[in-house]
């Protein structure tokens, strides 16, 4: 037996708490294991596969937040079925997706903050029979969209933008894509390449996209779509390593399971690191394209002790956290953790490649540097990153900034600096309401 939604209408989970957060601070070496949600980036992948799909498909243990709930109500617009069935995750239930004959127009879709919203659907909106219009927050409008908006004219697409290359805009939907021959710049996001690649298995003859600019953000992510895409028999071809090559085909409907968010996982296991003691995330897959999955060899760098052992990560925090200077490019959603932890090292650390998480939900850059000197740590942007000069830091407020991983990392700073406030807690339900328990749990053993 069903239950037919996936999500309020609301998009926002209703067990998340909101507003002022005193960040607790760690009395004692942590001893904790702590079970995360599923992996919003795969579970947003595999809602638009499975809506694409030949058949009804099954998604077990995914994630459940402010994002996934924005994917299902897009798809959901767009004439998809996308149920709620029993499972095994404590997080929440299964979810059942049954695509469509045919995606149908008609309607608005808001993707709220979410990128893989904005930029994955944008694509499926050629392929529906009528107009939709998509637009996003207000503290998300910011976000490039005009990368994919060029892409998707120069397939053909009808796209009413008033001339801004952003969000909000109107397709008019004819219900297919030609596709062929394809080239994009997509510097400013990796999720611009995921997208197209998403949607192109349905598109009349594929998809040839070649990459154009200087550098390739986030190339796990792309990985994990081609990886997506494989799993449903939908083969990609590299003919070079910025140059994608799709077939024309269906996707099949089939089960699959979601791992656990490592990028989420990632407060948790610093978190040993600042406070002392150990933190163990069970589940923990042998081999990822998540970027979380680099956490291992990263934390190491950096001074913890990482085990793995029956499938479970444990790090244990050493004497000292050293100061490093990294390129993270690759696996840019890291960066704030990376960050906090930094604040605590032996000498100053920096974190370069990540020009483009100026354009994420905040500007990330900006936001750490004015945190960080709000509580009295050395801080100072560079042309293409960040640099952190450790000082004796104190309490004070922590800017969410609308930004999940802004906030959490107010949260792994306050463990070792009393008073640390962070102003709103519940932009972290954005891909964990269920943060700050599990917080919570994790300074409780």
């Amino acid at each position: 037996m069903t239950t037919r939604g996936y999500s309020p209408t609301s998009a926002a989970p209703t067990d998340a708490p909101r507003g002022p957060y005193d960040a607790p601070a760690a009395t004692t070496p942590l001893s904790a294991t702590v079970t995360v949600p599923g992996s919003k980036s795969l579970t947003n992948r595999e809602l638009i596969l499975a809506a694409l799909a030949d058949g009804p498909g099954l998604i077990q243990s995914p994630l459940h937040s402010a994002d996934s709930y924005r994917m299902a109500d897009a798809l959901r617009a767009l004439g998809v079925t996308v149920d709620r069935v029993p499972g095994e995750s404590p997080f929440g239930h299964d979810v059942e997706v049954t695509p469509p004959r045919q995606l149908t127009g008609g309607c608005e879709i808001d993707s709220g903050q979410a990128g893989t919203v904005m930029r994955f659907i944008a694509p499926l909106l050629g392929l529906a029979d009528g107009d939709v219009r998509l637009t996003a927050d207000e503290t998300a409008l910011h976000r490039p969209m005009g990368t994919m908006i060029k892409a998707l004219r120069d397939l053909g697409v009808d796209i009413d933008d008033g001339g801004s290359w952003s969000l909000p805009f109107t397709v008019h939907g004819h219900g297919h894509i030609r596709g062929g021959e394809l080239e994009i710049d997509a510097s400013g996001s990796s999720q611009f390449v995921s997208g197209l690649l998403l949607a192109a298995p349905r598109f009349d003859v594929g998809l040839h996209l070649k990459h154009t600019g200087p550098r390739l953000p986030s190339l796990p992510h792309i990985e994990m779509t081609i990886d997506a895409l494989a799993r449903r028999g939908v083969h990609v071809e590299r003919p070079s390593a910025n140059e994608w090559i799709v077939p024309a085909a269906v996707p099949r409907g089939k089960t699959i399971a979601i791992e656990p968010d490592l990028s989420n996982a990632a407060p948790f296991l610093a978190a040993a690191m600042v406070a002392g003691g150990s933190v163990t995330i069970p589940s923990w897959p042998a081999h990822s394209t998540q970027p979380g999955g680099q956490l291992t060899e990263i934390l190491s760098l950096l001074g913890a002790r990482v085990t793995r052992r029956g499938g479970a990560v444990t790090v244990t925090g050493g004497k000292t956290i050293h100061g490093v200077d990294l390129d993270l490019s690759a696996v840019s959603e890291l960066t704030p953790t990376l960050v906090g932890l930094a604040a605590f090292a032996d000498g100053p650390s920096s974190f370069t490649g990540i020009g483009h998480i100026r354009m994420h939900e905040t500007d990330r850059i900006a936001a750490l540097v004015e945190n960080l000197r709000a509580v009295g740590c050395g801080a100072e942007e560079l042309p293409d990153g960040i640099r952190v000069i450790p000082q004796e830091m104190h309490g004070g407020p922590w800017k969410a900034f609308h930004d999940h991983r802004i906030a959490t990392t107010g949260a792994l700073v306050g463990l070792r600096v009393p008073g640390v406030v962070i102003d709103d807690i519940g932009t972290t339900a954005k891909t964990m309401p269920q943060f700050a328990g599990l917080w919570q749990g994790m300074l409780e053993g």
